[in-house]
């Protein structure tokens, strides 16, 4: 399929047609890392990157940390 170049502000920019963006898994948005390889244009979609918990946990501190929540009595088979 051929698309054309177009003129954007002060850059060139091409449309996806949507069987190439839903083949690939693109959608508005998407963060893409653009390269030139053999003197061809390349786009690929940038996995979303993997949050360890180790990075989560620290991240809590005494102010964000809440205490016990209730949640009701237990019902069913809940053992407490």
């Amino acid at each position: 399929m051929r698309v054309q170049v177009r003129k954007w502000g002060n850059s060139l920019a091409l449309r996806i047609p949507k069987p190439f963006a839903e083949d690939a898994g693109v959608s508005e948005g998407t963060l893409v890392d653009v390269s030139v390889a053999d003197g061809r244009l390349v786009a690929a979609p940038v996995s979303p990157r993997q949050v360890r918990l180790r990075e989560l946990l620290r991240r809590v501190t005494k102010r964000n940390l809440h205490g016990e929540a209730a949640t009701g009595r237990a019902v069913g088979r809940e053992a407490w």
